[in-house]
């Protein structure tokens, strides 16, 4: 399968100290990825290297089939959809639901003066559609709760039928209710033949959707390990992760892990 993102000893350095140590990794365009690690464990860096937003210091990231900083990333970024905390706190409160979507079509946050094709509005529409927040095209999203804006952001961030997708942690401070809604969205859509590559960022193994295939574990900036779900994400890998004695279980495609102290 053709490869969408590449890291080739990639080190991110910052005073002094390297925030990302030393990283190979390689992700297919058929891949879902999960990265999981503590908090510091640099995987917020992965996520802004892969969504162009960051450089490496030294080694090579190659996104898309285009090397960082020997390619102009502003035409590349289009073609990357991206949902973070960070991109949430840039989406106007006063913005309807439809709006925040619709204006991933410019690439822009806030709508002014622009004018969208009627094949965008109805793309937006279906994207609400899919993401069971049709309901709630004529919201302002400052009114929105948590779980409905980080639906909001997916549905922006898959609006123009991203080649890459990144998401940074995702359920993040949810509830249960809209926390497992969450899930079970992004496990449809996840196994869904169509859908890009994915990378998903979480702390806790039991977020992590069905459908995704594969695991990259992140300790102190380096990679524990990273491979086949099924294979890698084991109470050893985490133990060794987290630094500290874990059991894993899982149920229906589910995992589920506690510290075996």
């Amino acid at each position: 399968m053709p490869e969408v993102l590449e890291f080739s000893d990639v080190v991110v350095r910052r005073n002094a100290r390297d925030i990302v140590s030393h990283v190979d990794w390689l992700i297919a365009d058929d891949e879902r990825w999960v990265v999981l690690g503590p908090n510091g464990a640099g995987k917020t860096t992965l996520l802004q290297l892969a969504a162009t937003l960051d450089h490496p210091t030294s080694g090579t990231v190659t996104v898309l089939g285009e090397r960082l900083g020997r390619t102009d990333v502003f035409e590349l970024r289009p073609r990357i959809g991206l949902a973070s905390s960070a991109m949430a706190r840039r989406i106007p409160p006063g913005e309807s639901v439809l709006d925040v979507v619709l204006t991933a079509a410019l690439a822009v946050l806030g709508r002014w003066n622009e004018q969208y094709d009627r094949v965008d509005e109805r793309r937006a529409l279906r994207v609400l559609a899919e993401w069971k927040l049709d309901h709630l095209a004529d919201r302002l999203f400052g009114t929105l709760s948590d779980g409905e804006q980080k639906r909001v952001q997916i549905a922006r961030s898959v609006m123009t039928d991203p080649e890459l997708l990144l998401l940074d942690e995702p359920t993040a401070n949810l509830d249960l209710g809209s926390r497992e809604e969450l899930l079970s969205l992004l496990g449809q859509y996840a196994q869904a033949p169509t859908t890009p590559a994915m990378i998903m960022v979480t702390h806790h193994v039991e977020e992590i959707p069905l459908g995704f295939t594969h695991v990259l574990l992140l300790r102190d900036g380096a990679v524990v390990a990273h491979g086949p779900l099924v294979d890698t994400l084991t109470a050893t890998n985490l133990t060794e992760t987290f630094g500290i004695p874990i059991t894993l279980t899982q149920d229906g495609g589910r995992f589920a892990a506690r510290s075996g102290a």
